[in-house]
């Protein structure tokens, strides 16, 4: 992304020269003669660098203040330019807000390079020191000035799924090369004129041409996909799943990571501000989200009739599958009384396929000789309408990797506290509906 440059001066020739030395690929220079066209720049564009001469009508100093007090959220380096030398002069327009004075006449070679060193210095205060890219703060002001731009651009939100769980598996540090890895791929498909910024611990903002957006989607999903199996132990690559530990998160299964990627673009749709852009994006991104694998969706425009389209409901339904009439009345009432609906079956094979639409279900394994839930489970794990769907299994015959290679999500010894099932039931339907 472009830096941004306004110059505030109402000499001409001097302002012309002044963004002749300051614009490049990297720094857009703006021009403007007045502080009242200078506000509604500084609110389109926030940008990095304003210099203010004091040849606008007013007082430096004072207009030093006034900005400083309208960006006090984006806080932009200002520099204040004038014939003065004296050191009254200096101090004043330092102590309202300048971050530097420069007295005119000045060298075309030391104004360059004190711009330069301030462009850097701003950059730099805004680099996530782990991916060395730019953080949310500065991605969220490159999605502001694309809002005001009529060329045609695309946005791209991509995320690495089931990141946290890697990271508790494997250590912070993994997740860090995990994620320095994907920058560097993400990196090498773009050009000088992209965008690559940070917005999480495991989500990119990538903001480039929307004509090769698709094909930069198809090659990050195939990279990431090709490197993932070198960030997982041998054991559970030949598992095919993370076997998480730790008190916390015993006995539960969590799938590898995979990387989500949602479109949008400015050609079907024009969006006013960068909140309605983030919004859109995190809707479209979210929607890819219908697998447990790598995926990516593309806004595109829809025919539709009216009130055609509706918001899927928040899943509270739980399913228990269990032959113990006193451990299933248990489980029953203390869902009921968090608000769930639960729905129970005492027999495995009373399962129809009305009964298939729940956020959670909880299987006992059945007995030793048998072990039908678990069974039960592998068959469930196939169903394509139970893909995002949680599966706990409860067991008296401890061996976890057997219950887990089910297909389940979560194992738990029994027997085990109430409090135990209503913790992992929450974050399970929180999941299940995020």
């Amino acid at each position: 992304m472009q830096s941004v440059t306004l110059i505030l001066d109402k000499r001409r020739e001097l302002s012309t020269k002044y963004k002749k030395l300051l614009e490049n690929s990297h720094n857009a220079v703006i021009i403007t003669k007045d502080l009242i066209s200078a506000m509604k720049i500084i609110q389109d564009k926030e940008p990095d660098l304003i210099i203010i001469s004091d040849s606008i009508k007013g007082d430096l100093a004072e207009d030093c203040k006034k900005i400083r007090a309208l960006t006090y959220n984006m806080r932009p380096i200002i520099v204040g330019l004038s014939k003065s030398g004296e050191l009254d002069d200096k101090l004043k327009a330092l102590e309202n807000g300048a971050d530097d004075y420069i007295s005119e006449p000045v060298s075309s070679e030391e104004f360059v390079m004190r711009m330069k060193a301030h462009l850097r210095r701003e950059y730099e205060s805004n680099l996530d020191i782990k991916k060395l890219l730019p953080n949310k703060n500065y991605s969220m002001r490159a999605l502001k000035r694309i809002t005001t731009q009529n060329t045609p651009w695309a946005c791209l939100l991509i995320s690495i799924e089931n990141f946290n769980n890697y990271k508790e598996t494997y250590t912070e540090l993994a997740s860090d090369k995990m994620i320095q890895t994907y920058a560097a791929i993400i990196r090498s498909t773009l050009s000088e004129q992209d965008y690559l910024g940070g917005l999480s611990d495991n989500e990119f903002l990538v903001i480039t041409d929307r004509l090769k957006a698709e094909k930069i989607v198809n090659f990050l999903i195939f990279a990431f996909d090709s490197v993932t199996s070198k960030f997982y132990s041998a054991q559970d690559n030949k598992r095919g799943y993370m076997l998480m530990q730790g008190d916390e998160v015993a006995g539960r299964r969590s799938n590898f990571v995979y990387t989500i990627i949602g479109v949008v673009s400015n050609e079907f749709t024009h969006y006013d501000d960068s909140v309605q852009l983030m919004n859109s994006l995190v809707n479209v991104h979210n929607m890819a989200k219908n697998s447990r694998r790598s995926n990516y969706l593309i806004e595109r425009p829809q025919l539709a009739a009216e009130n055609s389209v509706q918001e899927s409901e928040y899943n509270k339904n739980i399913l228990i599958i269990e032959d113990d009439e006193a451990m299933s009345l248990l489980l029953t009432t203390i869902l009921e009384m968090q608000g769930y609906n639960v729905n129970v079956i005492d027999k495995y094979s009373d399962i129809s396929e009305k009964e298939l639409s729940p956020a959670v279900i909880i299987i006992d394994a059945g007995n030793i000789e048998t072990l039908t839930g678990i069974e039960l489970s592998k068959t469930m794990r196939q169903n394509d309408r139970l893909n995002r769907t949680k599966i706990i299994v409860t067991s008296v015959y401890h061996d976890k990797e057997l219950v887990l290679n089910s297909g389940a999500d979560l194992y738990i010894p029994k027997p085990y506290e109430p409090s135990l099932i209503i913790r992992w039931v929450e974050q399970f339907v929180n999941e299940f509906n995020n």
